[in-house]
């Protein structure tokens, strides 16, 4: 009876001496983590100038300490191997069946970084999503859009989140992976009735004033790509390709820009173009038009009326 008297005047609860002492291991390797994180995160952010650099140490710090710290509190809360094996079992079932979308979207994040189809700043399109990869984090990867309503793969300001399940689910489109440079193709349309020879010799001369350096650059890279993919081009510098169309002639500038300057490329082009083809007049943009030819009996028509009136006088 004095027992039972003695245990109703605990004004709290009584905890157990080793789930104190996990409590508070945890709690200061938390503190410590932290503190060890904050320090070399500043120490990454003084010492490492590149952006894409040091946004990568920084990703892999966290990891790093939270998986320290995950660690250290599966040593503590599982202190024997038969209870770990037990807690991994279950909690393994459970993730699958509870969890399946997070569980893909981590296993697509391990593959992200074990096969990299796409790295941080790469430009990319996905399914119907294009744009700059800006983060890569457990569960989803971030892009800065680009084209929707804007032209020429411009951005559209507006950030996407997509699950890194996605990579298991659409292809992927890598602009900047392998061979750093995109083929970007200009037609220019001339009339029939211009000198097409003298308009495909300016656009030779403008091509290659603006695009031919990067040739030489391209064939490094396409040399480099060849290591690990199997690309090859017969040719690499610009060119112009004739066609004829129904309403003139087509001539088509077909040369290398990097992803992020095409539109650049493009506007400098056709500034060039526009002033050449001004200079000449034997050369003239063709645009939709409509002709129409009047025959002899579309002549004669309007008089009818006239000579049936003057019958009707008569």
């Amino acid at each position: 009876m004095p027992l039972l008297v003695e245990s109703t005047r605990v004004p709290g609860i009584i905890l157990d001496p080793v789930l104190r002492e996990n409590l508070a291991t945890s709690v200061v390797v938390l503190v410590v983590v932290s503190a060890l994180r904050m320090g070399a995160t500043r120490l990454i952010n003084q010492q490492i100038e590149d952006l894409r650099l040091r946004y990568a140490w920084r990703k892999w710090l966290g990891y790093v300490c939270f998986g320290f710290y995950g660690l250290v509190l599966v040593v503590l809360w599982l202190p024997n191997v038969q209870g770990l094996s037990t807690f991994l079992g279950l909690f393994a079932a459970g993730v699958a069946v509870v969890l399946r979308d997070p569980l893909v979207n981590l296993v697509g994040w391990l593959f992200i970084l074990w096969r990299q189809p796409f790295r941080m700043g790469d430009r990319i399109q996905i399914g119907d999503h294009a744009g700059d990869v800006i983060d890569i984090s457990l569960f989803q990867f971030t892009l800065m859009e680009i084209g929707q309503w804007v032209e020429s793969d411009q951005s559209t300001g507006r950030i996407v989140h997509l699950p890194n399940g996605r990579v298991f689910q659409d292809a992927t489109a890598n602009y900047s992976q392998g061979f750093k440079y995109i083929w970007h193709e200009i037609p220019v349309l001339i009339t029939f009735e211009s000198d097409w020879e003298e308009a495909k010799t300016i656009l030779f001369k403008q091509v290659n004033t603006h695009a031919e350096h990067l040739s030489g650059s391209a064939e490094e890279h396409l040399r480099k790509a060849g290591q690990k993919y199997m690309i090859s081009y017969s040719k690499l510098t610009p060119t112009v390709y004739t066609t004829v169309r129904d309403s003139g002639i087509l001539l088509t500038l077909r040369y290398l820009c990097e992803p992020q300057r095409r539109r650049g490329s493009e506007q400098v082009l056709w500034e060039g173009i526009l002033r050449e083809f001004a200079k000449n007049d034997d050369i003239s943009l063709a645009y939709p038009t409509h002709r129409f030819y009047t025959t002899a009996v579309d002549m004669a028509a309007p008089l009818l009326p006239k000579h049936r009136h003057e019958e009707a006088e008569e």
